[in-house]
């Protein structure tokens, strides 16, 4: 078998077999495949497209080219939750609990931040003394005792997306949806649950913002989950807009502590209920799927899933006392520009303001300030006078906030008519409904 005759097979619109699939991240891993002969494949896929069993078929060696995790002696169901990445969603430190207080045990690793999306990872890592690199046994333990955990990845965790990923980064192959749905799905199975939640995002601040898009993702993750056995629940969520109102890691953490304790943005709240919901009725806390949305509000409305959040916390050496998260030394007003209804919001240039403050990173190796980051005071289809507050600025120094200014005049746009705005949640696909043709 030679890499020459699978790159022109796909190049000449042909299905490659589960072998030569193997053949090939085989050979990426180990050497005997150039990358230049990767990036031509790459973008041969790219351009002619990827068959479901050929998707299937990637997303399996990816899931076995490194180490997998074992949940099966953890009693009862367990659970994981993804999102397509965006503005100001901390929905993981907002649903999971409340997951996590019924009963599911939840088993989540994470990533961290790039570009103007946020990384769980950095969320929990602004919390004072926790520890967000758990070694196997002690993540397996924390799941089985305390119900939940949530880690970064480790590095020996499906190598084969590492490689790949890094070579769509810089061949302009990132958007093909089956290497997409592959890269997600092959680090989610690797991980062992037993239901997941994915959250697929669409909208300016998604990395796929047409719609149609972002429901063939859903769509193929679904039945990639299905092949694999798995329950699954995918969410089609708007990126219209960043969600709730804080973005930026302490921010987004004190947010998300808001809904837990029975307030908060009305955004995050609905869909936090509704990712915990799916994943309640999937691992069959409730057989009626409207009875676990209810479920959901109730473990959140009495506090238990503030508790669980607690017990996370403290099980990975955090401090519960809010009041200790880190504050920024600057919090500057951002004025609106304009007079009018706030029509639009180019929701990915908001992310990179919030970068610019000191919130995220342009590049892997960059430094993460936790208390940086951007507080919203409206959104879209609000109604404000030139000179009004549009937002908090946190930051270290006034030049960051300059530059920030820049960016947010970009990003918002006004109207002398209010907008149409649609749901936040546009349709449900699940393993358990016929809908995924």
């Amino acid at each position: 078998m030679r890499m020459f005759d699978i790159i022109a097979k796909k190049r000449d619109k042909e299905e490659l077999t589960g072998e030569e699939i193997a053949f090939w991240i085989q050979g990426c891993l180990n050497g005997q495949v150039a990358d230049y002969q990767t990036t031509a494949l790459l973008m041969a896929i790219r351009i002619n497209g990827f068959s479901e069993r050929e998707t299937i078929a990637l997303t399996e060696e990816m899931r076995r080219s490194g180490k997998t995790l074992d949940l099966s002696e953890i009693d009862g169901v367990k659970a994981d939750k993804h999102s397509s990445g965006g503005v100001g969603d901390k929905t993981s430190l907002a649903a999971l609990p409340i997951v996590a207080a019924a009963g599911v045990k939840v088993a989540k690793l994470s990533g961290r931040g790039l570009g103007h999306t946020g990384g769980t990872v950095d969320k929990l890592e602004s919390i004072p003394g926790f520890h967000v690199n758990l070694d196997s046994q002690t993540f397996m333990r924390q799941v089985a005792e305390t119900g939940m955990a949530i880690s970064g990845q480790s590095a020996d965790l499906d190598p084969a997306d590492k490689k790949l990923y890094a070579l769509r980064d810089v061949t302009a192959t990132v958007d093909s949806i089956p290497l997409i749905a592959a890269s997600i799905m092959s680090k989610k199975l690797a991980t062992g649950a037993d239901v997941l939640a994915l959250d697929v995002k669409y909208g300016s601040g998604a990395l796929l913002q047409d719609i149609e898009d972002s429901r063939r993702l859903a769509k193929l993750m679904i039945r990639l989950a299905k092949a694999a056995g798995k329950k699954a629940s995918a969410l089609l969520t708007s990126m219209e807009q960043p969600l709730g109102l804080s973005i930026g890691n302490a921010l987004e953490v004190e947010e998300a502590v808001q809904v837990l304790q029975g307030e908060g943005p009305e955004d995050l709240r609905q869909l936090s209920l509704r990712l915990a919901g799916e994943i309640l009725w999937l691992a069959g806390a409730r057989s009626d799927r409207r009875q676990a949305w209810a479920l959901a509000g109730d473990l959140l409305d009495s506090g238990a899933a503030l508790e669980k959040f607690k017990a996370l916390i403290l099980a990975q050496g955090g401090c519960v006392d809010w009041q200790r998260m880190a504050k920024s030394p600057l919090i500057l007003p951002y004025p609106a520009p304009a007079e009018g209804y706030v029509a639009a919001m180019d929701t990915a240039k908001i992310g990179y303001a919030s970068l610019l403050l000191g919130a995220g990173r342009a590049k892997a190796e960059d430094t993460v300030d936790h208390a940086a980051g951007i507080v919203l005071c409206q959104k879209r289809g609000a109604y404000v006078h030139a000179g009004d507050t549009l937002a908090y600025l946190h930051c270290r120094e006034e030049r960051q906030a300059a530059e920030a200014a820049k960016l947010l005049q970009e990003a918002v746009t006004f109207s002398q008519t209010a907008p149409e705005t649609g749901p936040l949640i546009a349709e449900i696909i699940s393993t358990e409904d016929d809908c995924t043709d």
